[in-house]
């Protein structure tokens, strides 16, 4: 026997067998090699959900259905390789949620944390523990574990973000909770902009105690992120793989901003090829800016503006930008370097 080989079936091992699983027992053996394999294997598979063609279907359910009927309007952007499961990657969930103008989707809150990337309209708010922060396209927005949540939009157009939540992640522990406010929205009690100000300025209160593994900024505008770009790009260092890629990161300790998923932006020039990189956290993009395509596990993916795709684990990624492009993208790689199982790899060979 080997790590790769499965031992054959004589009549006396298929009669141990059947006889050993009225017992809830299984020969180890017989599926070693499908349990450990030599490498990462994943009902994953690479995926590109066109914003053109997603935006009138979302906005057609907000005909059919209410934020406060709905709890929330997402269409779930779900894997083809792993279909009713409501999953992007094998650890992560993402949909795209619609807020029409006058609506409040209800304020709850959850052991699952969250992301919100801000993909279409301009001024809606999202309220976090009695703070509300307005919204723009490219910003990333976090709601930590157990935080009252509840989002609205005062302005006459609709409000369109990506969410992506560690769902899987619970499920897979059996630890998920939830539990409603009691009312559409929860009280206001501190001003636009307090956590940014707190937190946000390479600066923390001098008494500041974590409350929780998340970050204490839940809003990183995308109008910041850019210039830091912008700045970094007169240097020219780019990276071979990556061009210029920054991590958010929690400001009390420099992890990663939610306790289980990594988030991420990054700069392509116009015309870069970037090498092959794989890595073992399968990965969520979605263009900001610009145009291209990016080939993963061979397969080519034309991308846009709001498009968005997915890398599964180990599968060799590259990004070709025909314009200048900024890709925003999000993993569980935070979890996987915890548990010390994340690997990456840059390749020469494209194959």
């Amino acid at each position: 026997m080997s790590i790769t080989e499965t031992p054959e079936v004589t009549p006396e091992r298929a009669r141990y067998y059947d006889k050993i699983q009225g017992q809830n027992l299984s020969p180890l053996w017989m599926v070693f090699n499908r349990l450990i394999s030599r490498e990462p294997r994943s009902d994953c598979r690479p995926h590109l959900w066109s914003y053109a063609e997603l935006k009138p279907l979302l906005l057609e359910a907000g005909g059919l259905i209410t934020a406060k009927e709905a709890e929330r309007r997402v269409l779930i952007l779900e894997n083809p390789g792993m279909p009713d499961s409501g999953r992007i990657t094998t650890s992560l969930y993402a949909g795209l949620q619609l807020v029409l103008p006058g609506e409040v989707a209800p304020a709850h809150r959850h052991t699952q944390t969250a992301l919100r990337f801000v993909m279409d309209g301009n001024g809606a708010y999202t309220a976090v523990n009695g703070e509300r922060t307005l919204m723009a396209p490219g910003d990333f927005v976090i709601t930590p574990p157990w935080a009252w949540h509840d989002h609205g939009n005062d302005t006459a157009e609709p409000m369109i973000w990506m969410d992506g939540l560690d769902i899987p992640i619970l499920q897979f522990f059996d630890a998920s909770f939830a539990e409603p406010y009691g009312a559409d929205e929860q009280p206001v009690t501190r001003q636009t902009g307090d956590s940014l100000a707190r937190y946000g300025a390479n600066m923390l209160p001098v008494d500041h105690a974590p409350d929780g593994l998340a970050s204490p900024i839940f809003n990183y505008p995308y109008v910041l992120s850019r210039e830091a770009l912008e700045k970094m790009k007169s240097q020219q260092e780019w990276d071979p793989c990556h061009g210029l890629k920054l991590r958010y990161v929690n400001p009390v300790d420099g992890a990663a901003a939610m306790p289980t998923i990594s988030a991420f932006i990054q700069l392509l020039p116009a015309g870069f090829a970037s090498a092959p990189y794989r890595s073992t956290d399968a990965t969520v993009f979605s263009p900001v800016e610009g145009s291209g395509y990016s080939m993963i596990g061979g397969e080519r993916f034309d991308w846009v503006e709001r498009d968005v795709f997915v890398a599964p684990s180990w599968a060799t990624v590259t990004h070709h930008p025909e314009s200048e492009s900024v890709l925003f993208s999000f993993s569980d790689r935070t979890c996987q370097q915890k548990l010390g199982i994340f690997r990456e790899q840059r390749l020469t060979d494209p194959s």
